[in-house]
Protein backbone atom coordinates (compact mmCIF):
# COMPACT_ATOMS: atom_id res chain seq x y z
CA UNK A 1 0.00 0.00 0.00
CA UNK A 2 2.62 2.16 0.57
CA UNK A 3 4.95 1.72 -2.51
CA UNK A 4 0.78 2.29 -4.49
CA UNK A 5 0.55 5.29 -2.29
CA UNK A 6 3.78 6.79 -3.44
CA UNK A 7 3.68 5.42 -7.13
CA UNK A 8 0.25 7.48 -6.96
CA UNK A 9 1.76 10.61 -5.45
CA UNK A 10 4.58 10.61 -7.95
CA UNK A 11 2.13 10.39 -10.75
CA UNK A 12 0.57 13.52 -9.33
CA UNK A 13 3.69 15.43 -8.95
CA UNK A 14 4.49 14.26 -12.59
CA UNK A 15 1.09 15.51 -13.66
CA UNK A 16 1.07 18.61 -12.08
CA UNK A 17 4.26 19.52 -13.06
CA UNK A 18 3.19 18.76 -16.81
CA UNK A 19 -0.12 21.00 -16.52
CA UNK A 20 2.32 23.70 -14.95
CA UNK A 21 5.01 23.27 -17.88
CA UNK A 22 2.08 23.62 -20.20
CA UNK A 23 0.41 26.61 -18.40
CA UNK A 24 3.98 27.98 -19.01
CA UNK A 25 3.74 27.58 -22.33
CA UNK A 26 0.67 28.73 -23.11
CA UNK A 27 1.51 31.88 -21.52
CA UNK A 28 5.17 31.89 -23.67
CA UNK A 29 3.07 31.42 -26.47
CA UNK A 30 0.24 34.01 -25.85
CA UNK A 31 3.07 36.78 -25.00
CA UNK A 32 4.97 35.74 -28.20
CA UNK A 33 2.23 36.07 -30.21
CA UNK A 34 0.89 39.57 -28.57
CA UNK A 35 4.39 40.70 -29.01
CA UNK A 36 4.32 39.50 -33.39
CA UNK A 37 0.98 41.14 -33.05
CA UNK A 38 2.30 44.52 -31.88
CA UNK A 39 5.53 43.99 -34.14
CA UNK A 40 3.44 43.26 -36.73
CA UNK A 41 0.82 46.46 -36.43
CA UNK A 42 3.82 48.84 -35.87
CA UNK A 43 5.47 47.81 -38.75
CA UNK A 44 1.79 48.23 -40.97
CA UNK A 45 1.55 51.65 -38.74
CA UNK A 46 4.97 52.63 -40.27
CA UNK A 47 4.18 51.60 -43.31
CA UNK A 48 1.14 53.64 -43.77
CA UNK A 49 3.13 56.47 -42.30
CA UNK A 50 5.14 56.04 -45.19
CA UNK A 51 4.42 58.78 -48.23
CA UNK A 52 4.56 58.45 -51.81
CA UNK A 53 5.51 61.57 -53.65
CA UNK A 54 5.23 62.47 -56.74
CA UNK A 55 6.34 65.81 -58.59
CA UNK A 56 6.61 66.89 -62.34
CA UNK A 57 8.29 69.67 -64.33
CA UNK A 58 8.11 71.11 -67.50
CA UNK A 59 10.96 70.28 -70.17
CA UNK A 60 11.59 73.50 -70.77
CA UNK A 61 15.59 73.63 -70.76
CA UNK A 62 17.94 74.78 -68.38
CA UNK A 63 15.61 75.63 -65.13
CA UNK A 64 16.37 79.38 -63.82
CA UNK A 65 16.52 80.24 -60.13
CA UNK A 66 12.86 80.60 -59.17
CA UNK A 67 12.60 77.06 -60.23
CA UNK A 68 15.40 75.49 -57.84
CA UNK A 69 14.35 77.74 -55.16
CA UNK A 70 10.82 76.49 -55.61
CA UNK A 71 10.62 73.11 -56.83
CA UNK A 72 13.91 71.23 -57.32
CA UNK A 73 15.63 72.53 -53.95
CA UNK A 74 12.56 70.97 -52.36
CA UNK A 75 13.26 67.49 -54.33
CA UNK A 76 16.45 67.28 -52.82
CA UNK A 77 15.22 67.97 -49.30
CA UNK A 78 12.60 65.00 -49.66
CA UNK A 79 15.32 62.57 -51.14
CA UNK A 80 17.30 63.16 -48.12
CA UNK A 81 14.76 63.23 -45.77
CA UNK A 82 13.52 59.89 -47.60
CA UNK A 83 16.94 57.91 -46.58
CA UNK A 84 15.44 57.85 -43.15
CA UNK A 85 12.04 57.92 -43.11
CA UNK A 86 11.51 55.12 -46.05
CA UNK A 87 9.06 57.70 -48.16
CA UNK A 88 9.01 56.62 -51.92
CA UNK A 89 10.14 59.33 -54.78
CA UNK A 90 8.37 59.78 -58.01
CA UNK A 91 10.14 63.06 -59.76
CA UNK A 92 9.04 63.13 -63.58
CA UNK A 93 9.90 65.55 -66.71
CA UNK A 94 6.65 66.12 -68.31
CA UNK A 95 7.02 66.10 -71.95
CA UNK A 96 3.27 65.85 -72.78
CA UNK A 97 2.29 68.71 -70.91
CA UNK A 98 4.90 70.66 -73.17
CA UNK A 99 2.24 69.50 -76.40
CA UNK A 100 -0.52 71.36 -75.01
CA UNK A 101 1.13 74.78 -75.95
CA UNK A 102 3.08 75.65 -79.61
CA UNK A 103 6.40 74.39 -79.84
CA UNK A 104 9.34 73.58 -81.37
CA UNK A 105 9.64 69.41 -82.37
CA UNK A 106 13.86 69.95 -82.20
CA UNK A 107 13.88 72.30 -79.49
CA UNK A 108 11.62 70.59 -76.96
CA UNK A 109 13.94 67.36 -77.80
CA UNK A 110 17.05 69.50 -76.48
CA UNK A 111 15.38 70.61 -73.15
CA UNK A 112 14.18 67.60 -72.39
CA UNK A 113 17.97 66.09 -72.08
CA UNK A 114 18.60 69.74 -70.58
CA UNK A 115 16.73 69.10 -68.24
CA UNK A 116 17.64 65.91 -67.38
CA UNK A 117 20.75 66.90 -66.91
CA UNK A 118 19.85 69.70 -64.81
CA UNK A 119 17.76 67.69 -62.13
CA UNK A 120 20.94 65.43 -61.78
CA UNK A 121 23.01 68.16 -61.57
CA UNK A 122 21.22 69.94 -58.61
CA UNK A 123 21.75 66.58 -56.82
CA UNK A 124 18.71 64.18 -57.83
CA UNK A 125 19.88 60.70 -57.39
CA UNK A 126 18.10 57.84 -59.63
CA UNK A 127 19.31 55.33 -56.94
CA UNK A 128 17.20 57.01 -54.68
CA UNK A 129 14.30 57.96 -55.98
CA UNK A 130 12.61 57.46 -59.26
CA UNK A 131 13.75 60.01 -61.79
CA UNK A 132 11.84 59.41 -65.70
CA UNK A 133 10.57 61.02 -68.17
CA UNK A 134 6.55 60.88 -68.37
CA UNK A 135 6.62 60.33 -72.19
CA UNK A 136 8.00 57.40 -72.42
CA UNK A 137 5.33 55.61 -69.49
CA UNK A 138 2.32 54.83 -72.10
CA UNK A 139 0.29 54.01 -68.85
CA UNK A 140 -0.40 58.25 -68.03
CA UNK A 141 -2.12 58.48 -71.26
CA UNK A 142 -4.11 55.65 -70.89
CA UNK A 143 -4.98 56.55 -67.09
CA UNK A 144 -5.49 59.70 -68.56
CA UNK A 145 -8.22 58.84 -70.65
CA UNK A 146 -10.00 57.15 -68.39
CA UNK A 147 -10.17 59.94 -66.22
CA UNK A 148 -11.11 62.19 -68.78
CA UNK A 149 -14.15 60.25 -69.05
CA UNK A 150 -15.57 60.70 -65.93
CA UNK A 151 -14.53 64.43 -65.90
CA UNK A 152 -17.28 66.65 -65.77
CA UNK A 153 -17.04 69.22 -68.20
CA UNK A 154 -17.87 72.16 -66.03
CA UNK A 155 -15.13 71.13 -63.54
CA UNK A 156 -12.59 72.06 -66.21
CA UNK A 157 -14.29 74.98 -67.73
CA UNK A 158 -13.70 76.55 -63.95
CA UNK A 159 -9.78 75.77 -64.13
CA UNK A 160 -7.34 78.93 -64.52
CA UNK A 161 -4.91 77.06 -66.36
CA UNK A 162 -5.78 77.04 -69.65
CA UNK A 163 -7.19 80.78 -69.55
CA UNK A 164 -3.70 81.95 -67.86
CA UNK A 165 -1.71 80.09 -70.61
CA UNK A 166 -3.73 81.30 -73.11
CA UNK A 167 -3.02 85.16 -71.76
CA UNK A 168 -0.01 84.50 -71.81
CA UNK A 169 0.36 83.18 -75.43
CA UNK A 170 -1.75 86.19 -76.35
CA UNK A 171 1.01 88.69 -74.42
CA UNK A 172 -1.70 89.30 -72.11
CA UNK A 173 -1.70 90.03 -68.20
CA UNK A 174 -5.21 89.28 -67.58
CA UNK A 175 -7.67 86.65 -67.81
CA UNK A 176 -10.21 88.68 -68.17
CA UNK A 177 -12.10 88.49 -71.48
CA UNK A 178 -10.16 85.65 -72.64
CA UNK A 179 -12.34 83.84 -75.49
CA UNK A 180 -12.26 80.23 -76.45
CA UNK A 181 -11.01 81.32 -79.71
CA UNK A 182 -7.96 78.62 -80.83
CA UNK A 183 -8.28 76.55 -77.32
CA UNK A 184 -7.26 73.36 -78.19
CA UNK A 185 -9.00 70.12 -76.50
CA UNK A 186 -5.25 69.19 -74.92
CA UNK A 187 -4.74 72.25 -73.28
CA UNK A 188 -8.21 72.43 -71.85
CA UNK A 189 -7.89 69.11 -70.31
CA UNK A 190 -4.25 69.77 -68.93
CA UNK A 191 -5.49 69.20 -65.64
CA UNK A 192 -6.29 65.70 -66.11
CA UNK A 193 -3.63 64.31 -67.52
CA UNK A 194 -1.87 66.27 -64.26
CA UNK A 195 -3.83 64.26 -61.99
CA UNK A 196 -3.66 61.43 -64.07
CA UNK A 197 0.39 61.26 -63.12
CA UNK A 198 -0.04 61.75 -59.90
CA UNK A 199 -2.63 59.22 -59.30
CA UNK A 200 -0.49 56.43 -61.42
CA UNK A 201 1.63 55.90 -58.96
CA UNK A 202 -0.71 56.19 -56.06
CA UNK A 203 1.01 59.02 -54.59
CA UNK A 204 -0.07 60.10 -50.85
CA UNK A 205 1.49 63.64 -51.44
CA UNK A 206 2.80 66.35 -53.58
CA UNK A 207 5.13 69.02 -53.69
CA UNK A 208 3.28 72.57 -55.10
CA UNK A 209 3.50 75.91 -54.40
CA UNK A 210 0.20 78.18 -53.70
CA UNK A 211 -0.78 78.88 -57.08
CA UNK A 212 -1.00 75.28 -57.88
CA UNK A 213 -3.30 73.92 -55.27
CA UNK A 214 -6.58 74.04 -57.74
CA UNK A 215 -4.60 71.41 -59.61
CA UNK A 216 -4.12 68.95 -57.12
CA UNK A 217 -8.29 69.54 -55.57
CA UNK A 218 -8.91 68.19 -58.84
CA UNK A 219 -6.46 65.44 -58.46
CA UNK A 220 -8.38 64.63 -55.43
CA UNK A 221 -11.69 65.39 -56.68
CA UNK A 222 -11.08 62.70 -59.57
CA UNK A 223 -9.63 60.11 -57.20
CA UNK A 224 -12.73 60.37 -55.18
CA UNK A 225 -15.09 60.03 -58.10
CA UNK A 226 -12.93 57.17 -59.52
CA UNK A 227 -13.24 55.41 -55.76
CA UNK A 228 -16.89 56.22 -55.79
CA UNK A 229 -17.89 54.64 -59.43
CA UNK A 230 -15.79 51.65 -59.12
CA UNK A 231 -16.87 51.15 -55.54
CA UNK A 232 -13.58 50.33 -54.23
CA UNK A 233 -10.66 52.97 -52.36
CA UNK A 234 -8.18 52.45 -55.71
CA UNK A 235 -6.62 56.04 -55.38
CA UNK A 236 -5.81 57.11 -52.09
CA UNK A 237 -6.41 61.40 -52.04
CA UNK A 238 -3.38 63.01 -52.40
CA UNK A 239 -2.29 65.78 -50.12
CA UNK A 240 -0.16 68.78 -50.32
CA UNK A 241 2.93 69.91 -49.30
CA UNK A 242 3.57 73.35 -49.53
CA UNK A 243 7.37 74.46 -50.16
CA UNK A 244 9.29 76.11 -48.05
CA UNK A 245 9.90 79.39 -50.96
CA UNK A 246 6.65 80.25 -52.41
CA UNK A 247 7.43 82.55 -55.43
CA UNK A 248 10.75 83.85 -56.52
CA UNK A 249 9.85 87.16 -58.47
CA UNK A 250 11.57 88.58 -61.79
CA UNK A 251 14.71 90.69 -61.04
CA UNK A 252 13.24 93.28 -63.49
CA UNK A 253 9.80 93.51 -62.56
CA UNK A 254 9.04 92.15 -58.91
CA UNK A 255 5.65 92.32 -59.61
CA UNK A 256 5.81 88.99 -62.19
CA UNK A 257 7.03 85.67 -61.31
CA UNK A 258 10.52 84.62 -62.35
CA UNK A 259 10.19 82.98 -66.01
CA UNK A 260 11.70 81.99 -69.47
CA UNK A 261 9.08 83.19 -71.04
CA UNK A 262 10.00 86.86 -70.12
CA UNK A 263 11.63 88.50 -72.96
CA UNK A 264 14.86 90.05 -71.13
CA UNK A 265 16.70 88.12 -69.99
CA UNK A 266 18.22 89.90 -67.31
CA UNK A 267 15.08 89.03 -65.56
CA UNK A 268 16.19 85.46 -64.43
CA UNK A 269 19.22 83.56 -63.40
CA UNK A 270 19.85 80.30 -64.88
CA UNK A 271 21.43 77.67 -63.28
CA UNK A 272 24.39 77.56 -66.07
CA UNK A 273 25.06 81.27 -65.45
CA UNK A 274 28.38 82.31 -65.37
CA UNK A 275 30.04 84.17 -62.22
CA UNK A 276 29.92 87.42 -64.29
CA UNK A 277 26.64 87.55 -65.73
CA UNK A 278 25.11 86.55 -62.57
CA UNK A 279 26.61 89.40 -61.55
CA UNK A 280 25.32 91.42 -63.52
CA UNK A 281 21.61 90.31 -63.78
CA UNK A 282 22.15 91.19 -60.12
CA UNK A 283 23.38 94.78 -60.42
CA UNK A 284 20.50 95.36 -62.56
CA UNK A 285 17.74 93.91 -60.40
CA UNK A 286 14.79 96.80 -59.56
CA UNK A 287 14.88 98.01 -56.18
CA UNK A 288 14.05 101.06 -54.90
CA UNK A 289 15.65 104.52 -53.94
CA UNK A 290 15.57 104.22 -49.59
CA UNK A 291 18.54 104.46 -48.11
CA UNK A 292 17.64 101.53 -45.77
CA UNK A 293 15.97 98.01 -46.62
CA UNK A 294 13.54 96.57 -45.10
CA UNK A 295 11.16 93.50 -46.14
CA UNK A 296 7.71 94.47 -47.36
CA UNK A 297 6.65 92.61 -50.10
CA UNK A 298 3.74 94.91 -50.77
CA UNK A 299 5.44 98.27 -50.53
CA UNK A 300 8.83 96.88 -51.63
CA UNK A 301 8.38 94.07 -54.13
CA UNK A 302 11.83 94.44 -55.51
CA UNK A 303 13.98 94.77 -52.21
CA UNK A 304 11.91 91.88 -50.66
CA UNK A 305 12.72 89.42 -53.58
CA UNK A 306 16.15 90.04 -53.39
CA UNK A 307 15.73 89.67 -49.53
CA UNK A 308 13.95 86.41 -50.10
CA UNK A 309 16.36 84.42 -52.61
CA UNK A 310 19.51 85.48 -49.63
CA UNK A 311 17.44 83.59 -47.09
CA UNK A 312 16.13 81.09 -49.38
CA UNK A 313 19.79 80.31 -49.75
CA UNK A 314 21.18 80.94 -46.62
CA UNK A 315 18.45 80.22 -44.28
CA UNK A 316 20.49 81.60 -41.12
CA UNK A 317 17.99 84.19 -40.84
CA UNK A 318 14.93 85.32 -41.97
CA UNK A 319 14.43 87.95 -44.89
CA UNK A 320 13.70 90.63 -41.89
CA UNK A 321 16.72 89.55 -40.01
CA UNK A 322 18.47 90.15 -43.38
CA UNK A 323 17.65 93.08 -43.82
CA UNK A 324 18.45 94.06 -39.95
CA UNK A 325 21.91 92.18 -40.73
CA UNK A 326 22.37 94.39 -43.75
CA UNK A 327 21.38 97.53 -42.42
CA UNK A 328 23.78 97.45 -39.31
CA UNK A 329 26.87 96.60 -41.91
CA UNK A 330 25.65 99.92 -43.91
CA UNK A 331 25.67 101.80 -40.80
CA UNK A 332 25.03 105.29 -40.44
CA UNK A 333 26.01 106.38 -44.00
CA UNK A 334 23.69 104.22 -45.86
CA UNK A 335 23.84 102.07 -49.10
CA UNK A 336 22.10 99.66 -47.66
CA UNK A 337 21.11 98.44 -51.49
CA UNK A 338 24.11 98.32 -52.47
CA UNK A 339 24.87 95.98 -50.11
CA UNK A 340 21.80 93.98 -50.10
CA UNK A 341 22.54 93.17 -53.64
CA UNK A 342 26.01 92.44 -53.18
CA UNK A 343 25.31 89.63 -50.36
CA UNK A 344 22.98 88.37 -52.74
CA UNK A 345 25.15 88.01 -55.41
CA UNK A 346 27.73 86.17 -53.27
CA UNK A 347 25.57 83.69 -52.33
CA UNK A 348 23.56 83.06 -55.65
CA UNK A 349 27.12 82.10 -56.99
CA UNK A 350 28.09 79.82 -54.38
CA UNK A 351 25.10 78.53 -54.94
CA UNK A 352 25.24 78.01 -58.36
CA UNK A 353 28.48 77.23 -59.45
CA UNK A 354 29.02 73.62 -58.53
CA UNK A 355 25.78 72.87 -60.33
CA UNK A 356 27.00 74.78 -62.80
CA UNK A 357 30.15 72.74 -63.66
CA UNK A 358 28.44 69.41 -62.65
CA UNK A 359 25.74 70.38 -65.47
CA UNK A 360 28.64 70.34 -67.93
CA UNK A 361 30.31 67.69 -66.97
CA UNK A 362 27.38 65.46 -67.38
CA UNK A 363 26.74 67.06 -70.81
CA UNK A 364 30.00 65.98 -71.82
CA UNK A 365 28.75 62.13 -71.49
CA UNK A 366 25.51 61.34 -72.96
CA UNK A 367 25.69 57.43 -72.65
CA UNK A 368 25.69 58.22 -68.87
CA UNK A 369 22.52 60.32 -69.18
CA UNK A 370 20.96 57.46 -71.58
CA UNK A 371 21.74 55.24 -68.74
CA UNK A 372 19.99 57.44 -66.05
CA UNK A 373 17.02 57.78 -68.23
CA UNK A 374 16.87 54.16 -68.93
CA UNK A 375 16.89 53.54 -65.30
CA UNK A 376 14.27 55.94 -64.44
CA UNK A 377 12.10 54.34 -67.34
CA UNK A 378 12.11 50.99 -65.81
CA UNK A 379 11.40 51.60 -62.94
CA UNK A 380 7.93 54.24 -63.55
CA UNK A 381 6.95 51.52 -65.61
CA UNK A 382 6.97 48.67 -63.32
CA UNK A 383 5.29 50.60 -60.68
CA UNK A 384 2.62 51.95 -63.48
CA UNK A 385 1.69 48.50 -65.24
CA UNK A 386 1.02 47.06 -61.87
CA UNK A 387 -1.74 50.05 -61.15
CA UNK A 388 -2.86 50.19 -64.61
CA UNK A 389 -3.75 46.48 -64.63
CA UNK A 390 -5.79 46.69 -60.90
CA UNK A 391 -7.54 50.00 -63.05
CA UNK A 392 -8.19 47.97 -66.14
CA UNK A 393 -9.93 45.20 -64.44
CA UNK A 394 -12.00 47.61 -62.44
CA UNK A 395 -13.46 49.41 -65.22
CA UNK A 396 -14.05 46.40 -67.37
CA UNK A 397 -11.16 46.76 -70.11
CA UNK A 398 -8.99 42.77 -68.28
Amino acid sequence: MTALHNNVRSLGLSIVKLAGYRGIQRSVSASSSRYLSTESQSEETAKEKRKTIFSGIQPTGIPHLGNYLGALQNWVNLQNDADRNGDELFFSIVGLHALTVPNDPKKLFIERREMMAALLAVGIDPNKVTLFHQDQVPEHTELAWILNCITPFGKLNRMTTWKSKLATLRYRGSEQGIDETGLCLGLFAYPVLQAADILLYRATHVPIGEDQVQHLELSRDLADLFNKTYKKRQFPLPQHIITPTKRVLSLRNPKQKMSKSSPDVNSRVLLTDSDDVIKGKIKRAITDTEPTISFDPKVRPGVSNLLSILSALDTIRSPQEWADELNQRAGAEGGAGRILKEAVTDTVISAIRPIREEYQRLQKDPGHLLAMEQLGKEKAQERAAKIMHQVRRLVGLT
